[in-house]
């Protein structure tokens, strides 16, 4: 009976936990998680953190398209 109780008292934790990143992601407040999570990494887990960065920085770089005039020689 006791096993029951644990894993009911489990299941309601965990189902509780999911609704609230749900509704914290719908209502934009992940944002304050994943800042406390980044000075985590960065205090604890220096190469997660830069790790981090990089990928961050990675994303917002840009490829350089060229111009249809840098084809080359034609002739």
């Amino acid at each position: 009976m006791a096993y029951v109780v644990f894993l009911g008292g489990l299941v309601a934790v965990l189902t509780g936990l999911t609704w609230f990143a749900s509704w914290a992601k719908r209502r934009g407040h992940g944002s304050g998680v994943a800042g406390a999570l980044a000075a985590y990494e960065e205090a604890y887990r220096t190469t997660a953190h830069q790790s981090h960065h990089e990928l961050r920085q990675a994303a917002d770089r840009k490829s350089e398209t060229s111009s249809p005039d840098d084809l080359g020689p034609t002739g």
